[in-house]
Formats: structure tokens, sequence, C-alpha cells
């Protein structure tokens, strides 16, 4: 079983169309830390919920990055369509000559156990010298700490089972990435974004889901991770 944790049902029919039935929904309310990428806050998000539930969690965290505002709202993308709205956020856009945009989507997993060594990147819980856990990604911290220039490989075949015995929950990150622009709102469907957020030539709120599905942020990253998981 694989808990998918999230409180919308929309992503968790998107989880069972790549990975099956066995995803289940665990609503749990999670620290979601203040962070500038996206990698940070879910890896934080799934140890916190492999803590609470004791089983194989999923966390996602996506955002939406406006090129002309240097990748704004980002990881703040939550918070910025529940206090300023997503036709704003159209508003602001459309002064601008470069309209581009992209999703982004990264999905963290947890089992309480290491990582063989793979292309998708693990993130490490490292602790300070006084102790404290240190949230900080594995591809910064982990370096830092050990004082060597690793590889993602290297660094996920470095997990080990005493480094879980200790503390340390490593994290799968597996990502994905859909460009668009930033057009005026348009569409029923969807969610959050989608009716300003256009991919070739349409935006996510007039596609089914299963159109939606076929090409977004998420389901990107849940295709890439269907195929790990199904070895794992």
């Amino acid at each position: 079983m694989l808990r998918f944790v999230t409180t919308n049902q929309g992503k968790v029919r998107e989880a069972r169309e790549y990975l099956g039935e066995t995803v289940e929904q665990l609503d749990f309310d999670y620290t979601e830390i203040q962070a500038d990428d996206l990698v940070t806050v879910a890896a934080h998000g799934a140890r916190e919920a492999y803590r609470h539930a004791q089983e194989p969690v999923l966390v996602d965290d996506a955002g939406l990055f406006v090129d002309a505002f240097d990748g704004f709202p980002g990881p703040y993308s939550a918070y910025v369509e529940d206090t300023v709205g997503v036709e704003r956020v159209w508003r602001l856009t459309r002064e601008e000559d470069d309209r581009s945009a992209s999703f982004k989507t990264v999905l963290a997993y947890c089992d309480g156990e290491g990582f063989d060594a793979s292309p998708e990147p693990v993130d490490h819980e490292t602790r300070t010298e006084d102790g404290s856990r240190d949230e900080r990604t594995g591809s910064g911290a982990t370096r830092e700490r050990r004082g060597q220039d690793q590889s993602a490989e290297e660094r996920a075949a470095a997990t080990t089972d005493d480094q879980v015995a200790t503390g340390d929950l490593p994290v799968k990150i597996f990502e994905g990435y859909v460009p668009g622009e930033i057009v005026a709102p348009r569409g029923e469907g969807g969610f959050g974004y989608d009716p300003i957020f256009e991919h070739d030539g349409t935006t996510f709120a007039e596609m089914t889901p299963e159109e939606k599905n076929a090409v977004s942020h998420r389901g990107r990253a849940l295709a890439k991770f269907g195929e790990w998981y199904r070895e794992r």
C-alpha cells in the first residue's frame, strides 16, 4: 500500500492512472516549511508523513514558475493563489513582453529504507553538530557535511542501513516539468492555475483529465516514479 499525502482527490485520481489502485489517500496536515525550492518542501513533508504513518508515503509539491518574475511564485504558488488570486497573476503577467512559464512538480517518496543508486537523486536528512536535524537538501547539505563533491548516483549509493537506524530518512526525488505560457483565463476544468496556463494552444482547464494527465508536470513525474516503483 502506498499513501499519497494530499487533501486533493483530483491528485489521487491522477496518481491511480499511473500507479493503480494500490494508492490510498492520506489526509495528513504535514508542516509546509518555507523554502526557495520544491525539493526541500516535499522532502520535509515526506519525512514527517512517514514518521506519522509508519508506511510508504508519497508527497508532492508543485509550483508555477513565471519567467518574467524570475520563477516567482514557484514554491510559494499555493500562498499566492490564496492571497493574490489566479486572475491577478494573469493581470500582472499580461503587462510583460515575455509570458512564458512552466509548471514543475517534485514527488518525494519515503519508506524508511535506503535506496540503490539510480539516476534520480536522493535527499538526505543530515544533522547539525548539536544533533538537531538539518532539513536542507542532500545535493547541498550532504556534500557540505561530507566535504566532497558527489554525483547523485554516489549520494544514493552512500545511503546505508546505519543512516536509517540513526534517524536519517532518505527521500527519493522525482521531478516533472512542462513548458507553457500565461494567458487570460479559459476553461472550466482543472484546479489552481490551470485556467491561465496554456500548453500547445490549450489551457490545462480546457483539457479533459485524461488529456491533462498525458502532458502535465505531475503526470510526467508520476510516470518516472511509477517505472521506478514497480521495480522497488
